[in-house]
């Protein structure tokens, strides 16, 4: 359904038409929807959502239309909303919120604030962050009928129940998966059936480790442990899908230099654009500055060789692409655990050899096209052999210092705590082009008697 067909809809008054067709559409659906309208617009028309769904849609929104219907809500249906929301939904919604809104919906939460203080109080990126207190728990001693009645009776208030802790003294045993229960006989016991050491996280575990647990071992759930090993909560995988996310959108906004932001960009300001993009432009123009002093210095030598100069932003841009590629390669590695701080030595001997094929072959190319193309067919002035040869080793010798550079830094970050993504493109081609200057110049002096 389209925006048009609504705004008629809205007009008309034909309320009863709406509400049927939210009984039809995806939740996920009313929630790209809602946003196209204007804050009275919206307000009426999630009262229009069909009483089930209205949580979730409600979750689906951006922290924006979120606050928007909160500030509208009676108390009446903000307890049911708030009833209706799973407790790790909950806390997303309050960490974006304002402080009366938060006051607001606290108040609303009745049994569940408690639950809600406790998971706000772990560190943003932890494991207990995102964790959700409602899962079903079982006994060894259980049958699997008492399971699945208890199951059918509490099910309705658990974020999943594909997977089951079983559970002793608060003391985490194993789990027994839905398909378990459904395929037992009803008077076997629960410990009979159940999975011994299931893959578990503790409470401090940080959010971007638990995500990628669950694409190492391809799992839908796992639970949550505090420091006497019992089990407090879970983290499902859609959660985990929102971390990996988050840290896909973060880590390109720092390989592009620019400060992270969780906005979307047409909601955010022109103003916040230029406070999180200016920083990183600020200091890689400062940081360009070696570049022309490096060029300033080497004046004389360019005035007395010019056709030189041509080949600067060539070599230049070839070295920064090298690097950004080794970077880009390795901080990958980083974020997927296949490469560690100790794995150095390896990185950089792979890159190596990389570096040495890739820079011949950049190298032998570079010669032919300066002699061929450059010399015989545009008959450049001042090209010769020669340079060819400046040109080209510099070439060789810049794609292997920039795969060495750009394969150390990102390393190097994680060893000091710092995010390998910052070592990204804008960072390494700053450091590159200096040192291809340098490269340049030193053998240009060495292989050309005028320059000397």
């Amino acid at each position: 359904m389209t925006k048009e067909v609504f705004e008629r809809l809205l007009e008309e008054k034909h309320y009863k038409a709406i509400k049927s067709i939210f009984d039809t559409m995806n939740p996920v659906d009313i929630a790209v929807l809602l946003p196209e309208f204007e804050d009275k617009q919206l307000v009426l028309l999630f009262r229009l959502i069909p009483k089930e769904s209205a949580a979730m849609v409600f979750t689906y929104l951006e922290p924006e239309e979120e606050q928007v219907l909160l500030e509208a809500f009676t108390d009446n249906e903000l307890k049911t909303i708030m009833d209706d929301m799973f407790i790790d939904d909950t806390v997303d919604v309050i960490e974006e919120m304002p402080a009366n809104v938060v006051e607001r919906m606290l108040a609303a939460a009745g049994d569940k604030r408690n639950a809600i203080n406790a998971v706000l109080n772990y560190p943003e990126d932890s494991a207990g962050s995102i964790m959700t207190l409602e899962y079903i728990s079982l006994y060894p001693t259980m049958t699997i009928g008492d399971a699945l009645k208890k199951i059918k009776s509490r099910g309705v208030h658990s974020e999943t129940v594909n997977t089951c802790y079983v559970v002793e003294k608060h003391k985490l045993l194993g789990t027994v998966s839905a398909m378990d229960l459904l395929t037992c006989d009803d008077d076997e016991f629960i410990s009979d059936v159940m999975e011994d050491n299931p893959i578990t996280v503790t409470t401090l575990t940080d959010k971007e480790e638990v995500a990628q647990l669950f694409n190492k071992y391809d799992v839908l759930t796992i639970p949550v442990l505090d420091n006497e090993k019992c089990i407090v909560g879970i983290v499902t995988v859609d959660d985990a899908i929102d971390v990996i996310q988050e840290e896909a959108e973060e880590d390109f906004q720092k390989m592009a230099a620019i400060a992270p932001t969780d906005k979307p960009y047409l909601k955010t300001s022109v103003w916040n654009l230029w406070k999180v993009r200016i920083p990183w432009l600020l200091l890689l123009m400062l940081s360009a500055t070696f570049t022309g002093i490096i060029v300033s210095s080497f004046e004389d030598a360019l005035s007395r060789l010019v056709v030189l100069t041509a080949y600067i932003p060539m070599l230049m841009g070839t070295g920064g692409n090298s690097g950004s590629q080794a970077s880009v390669t390795v901080i990958r590695g980083l974020s997927l655990g296949e490469v560690e701080a100790k794995d150095i030595f390896k990185v950089m001997w792979k890159e190596i050899r990389v570096s040495v094929l890739c820079g011949v072959s950049l190298a032998v190319a570079c010669f032919f096209k300066i002699v061929v193309l450059d010399g015989m067919i545009l008959h450049t002035e001042g090209v010769d052999k020669l340079v060819a040869l400046v040109v080209a080793l510099t070439l060789c010798a810049t794609v292997i210092c920039a795969k060495i550079i750009g394969c150390v830094l990102p390393i190097v970050a994680k060893v000091l705590k710092l995010d390998p993504a910052v070592m990204a493109s804008p960072f390494i081609t700053t450091i590159v082009d200096a040192v291809s200057l340098l490269v340049y110049f030193g053998v240009a002096k060495s292989l050309i008697p005028a320059l000397a």
